[in-house]
């Protein structure tokens, strides 16, 4: 990129839809975000489109080389986040760590309803999530909207 809008080099195709969680509600695998954790590098990515309920999470894991380059990155076979506890399609995420740096958490769009889709009744949530003892991320499971949450670690509480 030649500043952080502008697209300046080649384009590269590192994932397309393969297994069938990623094709249930359309041939999706959209919305990439960069996760790093103890010199591990993952791309977490919504999958199976978000007009339909099976909207969820994929993974892929850098295992090294030309990272532009699709055989750099492994495919989890199984969603690492997807529909649970009456939340529906959670995913479109993004990440941060809590103010002191302790906690991770995942930030995502997710419904209360199976008939939800990509409109204004899409909520977003935030919630922690920690780490696999291989070093791979444990989103667990999406948590109902009547769940109260402790805030961040350092926020003014």
């Amino acid at each position: 990129m030649s500043d952080p809008w502008t697209i300046s080099g080649r384009r590269v195709l590192i994932s397309t839809p393969t297994y069938d969680w990623e094709i249930q509600d359309g041939r999706v695998n959209e919305g990439p975000v960069a996760l790093q954790h103890d010199g591990q590098t993952f791309i977490i990515y919504s999958a199976s489109a978000c007009w339909g309920p099976n909207y969820k999470l994929g993974m892929l894991t850098y295992n090294g080389g030309d990272p532009l380059s699709r055989d750099s990155w492994i495919k989890s076979p199984e969603p690492v986040f997807q529909t649970a506890n009456g939340v529906y399609g959670p995913a479109h995420n993004g990440f941060f760590k809590s103010p002191d740096g302790k906690e991770d958490w995942i930030v995502y769009h997710a419904n209360d309803s199976k008939l939800g889709g990509c409109d204004v009744k899409r909520t977003t949530r935030i919630q922690e999530f920690t780490w696999n003892s291989d070093g791979t991320p444990d989103f667990g499971e999406p948590l109902p909207l009547d769940t109260d949450i402790v805030v961040p670690s350092g926020e003014g509480r």
